[in-house]
């Protein structure tokens, strides 16, 4: 069976279960939002206690603080009324193997999956390339994330909007919420 086989078959199961789901609000209901890495080894609703319409997901490549994060975390804030946020990082993060640098070397030499050695990524593949996006590393997408308030006054009013940095041990499971001014994360 393919895995888009899989899949489907997953999603014909999960909508004969889906019953009162259908009836959730647009809201979410424990008033949350979640920035975090796409890395398929996390599963924020296992790890944060999340069910179907407890929160907003956000996930990009480092949990990155983009333009387009924020925009989805101001949406959520004052279209859908939640209250809290948290931008979770963790340990063993691919963003923390490359460059900006390498991933224009990367993706200059070929269109090819790259591998990943003792020494960071290498291309596997051969020519054609294209031009790359900007890809920041983990400590910029950290960055990046403490200048979240930069983004304007829905995202600092604390009577309204209560923010946390967590910054999780993909070996353990475990977390530390920390002040992302004191973040750390080995």
């Amino acid at each position: 069976m393919s895995v888009r086989d899989e899949v489907l078959a997953a999603n014909e199961q999960y909508a004969t279960d889906f019953g009162a789901k259908a009836e959730l609000a647009l809201p979410p209901a424990r008033g949350l939002a979640i920035l975090t890495c796409m890395d398929a080894r996390l599963d924020p609703a296992k790890y944060a206690g999340l069910s179907e319409g407890d929160a907003h997901v956000i996930r990009n490549a480092g949990g990155r603080a983009s333009d387009d994060a924020i925009r989805s975390l101001v949406i959520s804030y004052k279209l859908l009324g939640t209250k809290e946020w948290f931008v979770i990082h963790h340990s063993n993060c691919g963003m923390e193997f490359f460059t900006d640098e390498v991933m224009r070397g990367l993706l200059g030499n070929s269109l090819e999956t790259a591998a990943l050695g003792a020494h960071g990524f290498y291309d596997v593949g051969t020519g054609p390339g294209s031009t790359p996006p900007s890809t920041p590393g983990l400590p910029r997408a950290m960055r990046m994330s403490s200048a979240m308030p930069a983004a304007g006054p829905a995202m600092t009013r604390s009577d309204r909007w209560s923010s946390r940095t967590s910054c999780w041990a993909l070996r353990s499971g475990s977390s530390s919420i920390t002040p992302i001014a004191a973040w750390s994360c080995s």
